[in-house]
């Protein structure tokens, strides 16, 4: 991974610096802030080690913030002698999405590196394909699966199952159903949502031996195995 690591004490530079060199990872360093924020906006990197306090008038939040207000999302692990609960919350508050107080260990400092690394990159990749139990449905096919059989469904019947399965597990409400597969931001006080549920269940439900779509009595719909 590339890591811009900004961080004022030389001593603690070097010691990160030499260890991510040694795990085979590419360091940029930065000594101060106005080189960082610099860095940090002009190029790309998979992870940001900001040290909250550095010299020059620029300090970490102060980057931390200004990346985040250009949309710039690289995750940024904070790094300070501040232990205090309350400058971590607002490291966190800030845009940060991890704090390290000093001293630390280095093989923690680098498994909260590459984690926040591999957090990223799967929050990036598109979801193309839903999945629970033997049901799966292809979102860019728009096929849908059970225990390996194909299931045709009307364009409205698949929005409905692809919103149950993206809360699977979750009580879904009809405001919910009305808002996410319909649209409409109030009740039409009809029976549109009951008629295709009722459908749905017969297309994937019905033909096998348990059934996925279950009816919260007074509150919604959930779909779990």
């Amino acid at each position: 991974m590339r890591v811009l690591l900004v961080e004022d004490d030389q001593t603690v530079r070097n010691f990160i610096a030499k260890g991510l060199a040694e795990a085979g990872h590419l360091v940029e360093q930065a000594e101060d802030g106005k080189s960082g924020l610099s860095l940090a906006a002009s190029e790309k990197f998979d992870v940001i080690i900001l040290d909250r306090m550095l010299p020059g008038g620029v300090e970490g939040l102060h980057i931390l913030q200004t990346l985040r207000n250009q949309n710039n999302l690289t995750p940024v692990l904070l790094l300070s002698a501040l232990a205090d609960v309350d400058e971590k919350v607002a490291g966190l508050k800030a845009g940060g999405d991890d704090y390290v107080t000093k001293p630390f260990s280095f093989s923690e400092l680098q498994a909260r590196l590459e984690a926040l690394v591999r957090r990223n990159r799967n929050e990036a990749q598109p979801q193309t394909r839903l999945t629970i139990g033997d049901l799966e449905i292809d979102l860019l096919s728009r096929n849908v699966r059970r225990a390996g059989q194909k299931i045709e469904l009307q364009p409205r019947e698949f929005r409905l199952l692809e919103f149950l399965m993206r809360h699977a597990g979750q009580v879904v409400t009809r405001t919910m159903l009305l808002e996410g597969v319909w649209d409409y931001h109030f009740d039409p006080q009809t029976n549109v949502i009951d008629v295709h549920i009722s459908r749905l269940r017969q297309k994937i439900d019905r033909p096998f031996h348990h059934p996925l779509v279950h009816t919260i009595r007074n509150a919604g719909y959930m779909l779990q195995e």
